[in-house]
């Protein structure tokens, strides 16, 4: 049964999600969002009859979806620019969820409807047959989702999402996950940067890009993963525990990009189109943004362009940062139709291309190795592309929601190497390891009567190459990988979430020398939440994870190795997480502990007798967080404990390739306030590294200040100013996830000094 409800006014509202930065030293600048007008229809679908108690007081509308969430069982997530200035009406008694939810949202102009275990408030529902809008003439704005926690995938997910994306503005990964403690990223240029979760390379992690899979394993001086961050919609990360569905190889978690869409942009018929140009002072950079997309009788059509020309950097101490210069460049393209039926076919094709001269080992900028024919610097091209198509059916039933998905992604790295002619002096030949996926799935999801359950069947065939200009050299290695997987989230009694399920993979690997074993093995994972009071939730998981054999990466691959009968052994781990979640009146606190030990995790080496080499590796620590959120704005700190080890050792970041990094202590305080009246938005973060000793190493410490302003001028709403300062204090240091910090022949990429960025943004 369905029925509708039509509430009324429209101003504004604050995402649950919209809590971000600020420090404790303070704030320039400027943004408005503005809001953009659509008649909503809302609709209650079944299962919304249950009646409970419920006890929300009238208060400001973000505060008090928040307290439905809680007492519901529902987990609420609001647009910023929607809850600003905007009071609930007071709930109280036994209600159906649809009329306590009705009576809540009385006189704020904003529909709602519940279908399926989703309730979704000020969206336009083209399901329902005519032009319905609010029944007091108003008009309802923009879209809330309120997704029901049983649907989610883990119990320790970090979500950035596109209103925290636009707030941050970021340049490079590192901007992307700057008020995130657990996440590091090392290395200051795109070109070399590596995520790094609880202390874990991406590599253990299983990595998409709108779904598809991510091999990149080419060379361990580069980054594994090449993404320009304007291009991004979100990042979901499931730390440690990661769902069956989220693809194979998720031994220590998954990490889930995606990038911009035509819905994102427009929410009914018609085009539109960006320009955006950034000026970095420290590097004298300037990045151009282009963009355009339309919408028109069921078909989409989007494209951007981003192009970064500048010099090297100087860091805190003035010196210049040899060979960090930016020339960079990255498109997205995407085709959709959607049929009124509700069958989706999208195709997209997105590439990112770096080419500049680059420190001799890109992850470094000086490594002293008594090698007089080593130049200072090399000219690296570094190309990633992925193609993915999909079909999806947006409006599925109870028991047809399809998924159906065909991608390859592919990575390449070009760059001369370098040897001794023989007299001291230095000779050269071209290189290039390339890799490459060619990946798909097919699923369904299946509403239950408390939850859901997905299941499907996924595969992949990867291969990672080295081909030089001396054919000797060159060599390969591929794996096949099929697996069935099944993964239920369910809430079988009140105040208690279920997640669990499993895979069942096989693997076919061949190596360099022709040689070829197949390995079959199981994976299953389960969580639980479970609402010890109407503002504490406890939760727990485990996960068991069966990888097959990881491929080598490229530039270290040897035509000659010697595998023996039995081959590689294949990799495992095991994870651990248990946690507790405070939410009430805009005030959270968190409090988790986590570990997650890899067993042969493969890091094969040069010489013929290390193709097999692994290793055991252990990462544990907790994180705290605490935070505060009012409709205009946030405050938040949180704190990362990381311990690493290989093989019962401290990891060191040489040893760590593909594996882990020291991190020890890492601290963050963000902090933002809007000052809607003036289309002002001011904040800023703090990232606080102390000192840290691991074995015989000891990391400095060190503390960063970023500020930044945002203004849309009344006059100009299409027009969007910002200013930053980035490194305020002007701090010389290298990010704690940066390689060579240990070790006395490095000099490790010290992270640019005190930077001055100025951006503009039209659109229409």
């Amino acid at each position: 049964m369905r029925s509708t409800r039509l509430p009324a006014k429209q101003d504004a509202l604050i995402s649950a999600a919209w809590r971000r930065r600020l420090t404790a030293t303070a704030c320039a600048l400027t943004l408005l969002a503005g809001a953009s007008s659509l008649p909503v229809a809302a609709q209650t679908a079944a299962g919304s009859e249950t009646v409970q108690a419920y006890d929300i007081p009238a208060q400001p509308l973000a505060n008090a979806l928040r307290a439905f969430g809680q007492q519901s069982g529902l987990q609420v997530s609001l647009a910023a620019e929607l809850a600003r200035h905007t009071r609930s009406v007071a709930v109280s008694g036994a209600l159906t969820m649809d009329t306590a939810l009705a009576q809540m949202l009385t006189g704020t102009g904003l529909a709602y409807r519940i279908d399926n275990g989703v309730v979704v408030i000020g969206d336009m529902s083209p399901a329902l047959p005519g032009d319905i809008s609010a029944t007091d003439g108003s008009t309802v704005i923009d879209e809330i989702k309120v997704t029901d926690r049983r649907i989610q995938g883990g119990i320790s997910t970090v979500t950035v999402d596109a209103e925290a994306l636009a707030e941050r503005n970021p340049s490079d990964m590192a901007d992307v996950f700057r008020d995130t403690a657990g996440v590091s990223v090392g290395s200051s240029i795109a070109t070399s940067q590596k995520v790094f979760v609880n202390g874990l390379e991406e590599t253990t992690l299983a990595v998409t890009i709108d779904g598809s899979r991510q091999n990149n394993r080419v060379f361990h001086h580069n980054a594994t993963n090449l993404i320009d961050p304007a291009l991004l919609r979100s990042v979901t990360i499931d730390a440690g525990i990661a769902p069956a569905d989220a693809g194979p190889g998720a031994l220590t978690g998954s990490i889930a990009y995606e990038t911009r869409t035509v819905k994102d942009l427009l929410s009914e018929d018609g085009f539109g189109g960006l320009v955006s140009e950034t000026y970095d002072s420290n590097a004298e950079t300037f990045t151009t943004g282009l963009g355009g997309w339309a919408m028109q009788d069921g078909f989409e059509f989007l494209g951007f362009l981003n192009y970064g020309r500048g010099e090297n950097y100087h860091a805190g101490n003035g010196e210049e940062v040899r060979g960090t210069a930016t020339n960079l460049l990255s498109g997205l393209g995407k085709f959709a139709y959607e049929a009124e039926s509700g069958e989706r076919f999208e195709i997209s094709h997105e590439r990112i291309r770096d080419d500049a001269e680059r420190p001799f080992r890109a992850n470094a900028s000086v490594v002293t190795t008594g090698r007089a024919w080593e130049p200072r610097t090399r000219n690296y091209r570094l190309d990633r592309d992925n193609t993915v198509f999909t079909f999806s059916d947006t409006t599925p039933e109870a028991w047809w929601d399809p998924l159906l998905r065909l991608a390859y992604s592919h990575s390449a790295v070009e760059t001369p190497v370098y040897f001794d002619d023989g007299s001291g002096n230095p000779a050269s030949y071209a290189g290039r390891g390339a890799s490459g996926s060619l990946n798909g799935r097919v699923q369904n999801r299946f509403a239950l009567e408390d939850g859901d359950l997905v299941a499907g069947l996924d595969f992949y065939s990867d291969r990672i190459e080295l081909d030089t200009a001396r054919d000797a050299e060159d060599a390969a290695e591929t794996a096949r990988n099929i697996g069935l997987y099944a993964q239920a989230r369910i809430e079988p009694f009140e105040a208690t979430r279920l997640s669990f399920g499993g895979r069942a993979d096989r693997q076919w690997f061949e190596g360099t020398t022709g040689q070829t074993w197949d390995h079959a093995g199981l994976s299953g994972n389960a969580a639980i939440e479970y609402d010890l009071t109407r503002f504490l939730t406890a939760k727990a998981g485990a996960s068991h994870v069966w990888a097959g054999i990881p491929l080598a990466e490229a530039f270290i691959m040897n035509p000659g190795w010697t595998y023996g009968a039995a081959g590689p052994e294949v990799t495992t781990a095991d994870n651990l997480m248990a946690g507790l979640e405070f939410h009430h009146d805009g005030l959270t606190a968190e409090a988790s502990l986590f570990r997650s030990r890899i067993h042969n995790a493969r890091v094969a080496k040069f010489a013929v007798a290390l193709g097999n080499q692994n290793h055991e590796v252990e990462t544990d620590g907790f994180e705290l967080a605490a935070g505060y959120d009012w409709i205009d704005g946030f405050i938040k700190v949180k704190y990362a404990h990381v311990d690493a080890e290989i093989d019962g050792r401290p990891a060191d970041s040489d040893t760590g390739n593909y594996l882990t990094t020291p991190v020890g202590d890492i601290i963050v305080l963000s902090a933002g306030h809007s000052f809607a009246d003036w289309g002002l938005t001011i904040g800023g973060d703090v990232e606080i590294a102390p000192e840290y000793t691991s074995g015989d190493a000891t990391y400095r410490s060190y503390e960063v200040v970023n500020l930044f302003g945002e203004w849309s001028p009344e006059s100009l709403p299409h027009m969007t100013l910002r200013a930053e300062v980035q490194n305020l204090l002007n701090e010389t240091y290298a990010s704690r996830a940066t390689y060579g910090q240990e070790f006395g022949n490095v000099t490790p990429l010290h992270e640019k000094g005190r930077s001055f960025l100025l951006s503009v943004k039209a659109t229409f």
